[in-house]
C-alpha cells in the first residue's frame, strides 16, 4: 500500500469514527427523550400522591417540560422580558388547580391562592373597603346579584342585574367572581371605574366610585324608594314600621348571623302595632346562612312543614330542613314578599318556603337562582377551595339554580319609574294586602 492509500484510509477511519459518535449522541439523546415526562420533572414534591384515577396525566407533564424548555415570556434577557413578570413553578401550579376547578363548569366552585384566600378571611370578618355590592355570574356574564344598603354602589346608580362589562377599562369577560371582587376591591378614599349595561338596556353607562369601608346593615322598618337613597317613610314609620294605610313593612338585607334576632325583634313590633297586614321586602337580598333563612321560616310555619331540602351528595340522597315550629301567626295573617332578581341564596329559600306553604304571595320580577350550598376547604395553610356541596329545593321540589322563583303577581320596574321615584312594585302589593287583588 503506497502513502496516498495509507493516508485516504486513515482518513476514512477518522471520518467515520467520528461519524459513529456523533450517531451514538443522537441516539442517546433519543433514549433519554423517550422517559416518561413525568420523570423529566425533578425537585417536585409528592410527585405520585396516592390518587387513583383513569385520567392519562401524561399531557399535562408534557405540556410543563414544553413550558420549561421553550418559554420565553418574562425570563430575564429576552425581549419579551418586560411584558410579564416570571411565573414560579407554584403558581403554574396554583393556575392548574384554578382550571381544573373551572373546567367544573360551576362559578360557586372556586380554587383561591394565597392572596385571594387572605381577602376572603377579610371579607368575611364583618366589614371590608370596597363599593359594596354582591356580584355573581349568569350565563358567564359578570352579574350584579344586588348592591349593599346605604353602600357606595346603591348611590352610584349600581341595580340588581347590572351587567358588568369593564373593570378600570379591562374587559371582565372571562374573570371568575373572586378575581372580579379583588378589582374592585381597593382602599378607602380610591375609586374603580365600572362600564355597566343595565337590566334590559343597551347603552354602556360609565360609573366612578368612590371606595368606603363598608358595614352591611340587617334591617330596617318602612317603605323606601327603589335603587335611591332618600327615605319617603315618615320618622314615625321608620321607627315603627307602620304606615298609615296598616300595612307593616320590614326590608330585609342579608341573612348572616344577627338576622334571626333581629327579624324577631321586627316581629315583636309588627305583633304590637295591632296590624294584620305583613310587607317583606327582600328585593336586592344576596342571602346568606340557611339556618337563618330556617328559622325565620318558623316563625309563620308549623311544626315539620318543609322549608327547603338539600341534595347533598352525587347520589341525589336528600336532608330536609323542617319549620322549628313556632307558628305564631293565625290564617288571618295578610302577608306579601317583595322579590326581585337580586333576591338570592337564602332569600329564595325563605321566599319559597312561604309562598308554596300558602303564607304569603310574592310580588315583584323572578329571583336570581342562587340555590346551592359551598364549603371552604384547606388545600395548604394559605390556600382554600370553595367547593359546591349541596343544592336546595323548594318545598314543592323545584331547584332554586335553575328555576329561581316566578312571583304570584309580576310587576317590573322600568328606567323610567327609578327616574321619577315610583316604586309600582310596592304599589301592587300594598294593592294586595288592602283589597285581596
Amino acid at each position: 500500500m503506497n502513502f496516498r492509500l495509507r493516508k485516504f484510509v486513515a482518513f476514512c477511519a477518522v471520518t467515520l469514527s467520528v461519524v459513529a459518535i456523533f450517531g451514538a449522541g443522537v441516539y442517546t439523546g433519543m433514549r433519554v427523550d423517550t422517559r416518561a415526562d413525568i420523570e423529566k420533572v425533578v425537585e417536585i414534591q409528592n410527585k405520585t400522591p396516592d390518587v387513583v384515577t383513569s385520567a392519562d396525566f401524561a399531557p399535562f407533564w408534557k405540556t410543563w417540560n414544553i413550558i420549561n424548555e421553550k418559554y420565553i415570556d418574562g425570563v430575564s434577557g429576552t425581549i419579551a422580558a418586560s411584558s410579564t413578570k416570571p411565573v414560579s413553578d407554584q403558581e403554574r401550579v396554583w393556575g392548574a388547580i384554578s382550571g381544573m376547578v373551572k373546567s367544573l363548569g360551576d362559578p360557586y366552585t372556586v380554587f383561591m391562592p394565597p392572596e385571594e384566600a387572605s381577602q376572603f378571611q377579610t371579607d368575611i370578618s364583618g366589614s371590608f373597603e370596597g363599593i359594596g355590592m354582591e356580584i355573581g355570574l349568569k350565563d358567564e356574564a359578570l352579574i350584579v346579584v344586588a348592591p349593599l344598603e346605604g353602600s357606595p354602589a346603591k348611590r352610584a346608580g349600581i341595580r340588581s342585574g347590572d351587567k358588568i362589562l369593564k373593570i378600570n377599562g379591562v374587559l371582565s369577560s372571562g374573570l371568575s367572581v373572586e378575581q372580579a371582587v379583588k378589582k374592585i376591591r381597593g382602599p378607602m378614599g380610591t375609586t374603580v371605574a365600572l362600564s355597566i349595561v343595565h337590566e334590559g338596556g343597551e347603552k354602556v353607562v360609565e360609573v366612578t366610585i368612590v371606595r368606603e369601608t363598608i358595614n352591611i346593615p340587617v334591617l330596617e322598618l318602612g317603605d323606601r324608594k327603589p335603587n335611591a337613597t332618600s327615605t319617603i317613610a315618615s320618622a314615625s314609620e321608620k321607627k315603627n314600621g307602620l304606615r298609615s294605610d296598616g300595612i307593616f313593612v320590614i326590608r330585609l338585607f342579608n341573612f348572616t348571623a344577627p338576622t334571626p334576632g333581629a327579624f324577631r325583634d321586627a316581629l315583636q313590633k309588627f305583633v304590637e302595632s295591632g296590624s294584620d297586614k305583613l310587607l317583606l321586602d327582600i328585593r336586592g337580598n344576596p342571602g346568606g346562612y340557611l339556618e337563618a333563612a330556617v328559622d325565620m321560616a318558623s316563625w309563620f310555619l308549623p311544626t315539620d312543614k318543609v322549608v327547603v331540602t338539600e341534595i347533598v351528595n352525587k347520589s341525589g340522597a336528600k336532608k330536609v330542613h323542617r319549620s322549628l315550629g313556632y307558628n305564631i301567626f293565625s290564617n288571618k295573617l295578610k302577608f306579601v314578599i317583595l322579590v326581585d332578581q337580586g333576591s338570592a341564596s337564602a332569600a329564595e329559600i325563605l321566599a319559597g318556603a312561604l309562598q308554596q306553604n300558602g303564607v304569603a304571595n310574592l310580588v315583584g320580577e323572578k329571583t336570581f337562582g342562587k340555590g346551592s350550598v359551598q364549603e371552604l376547604i384547606p388545600i395548604t395553610d394559605d390556600t382554600f377551595v370553595k367547593v359546591t356541596i349541596a343544592k336546595w329545593l323548594t318545598p314543592d321540589g323545584t331547584s332554586i339554580s335553575e328555576h329561581g322563583l316566578t312571583p304570584d303577581f309580576t310587576v317590573a320596574i322600568k328606567e323610567e319609574d327609578i327616574k321619577a321615584g315610583r316604586d309600582p312594585q310596592t304599589d301592587r302589593a300594598v294593592k294586595l294586602l288592602l283589597t285581596g287583588k
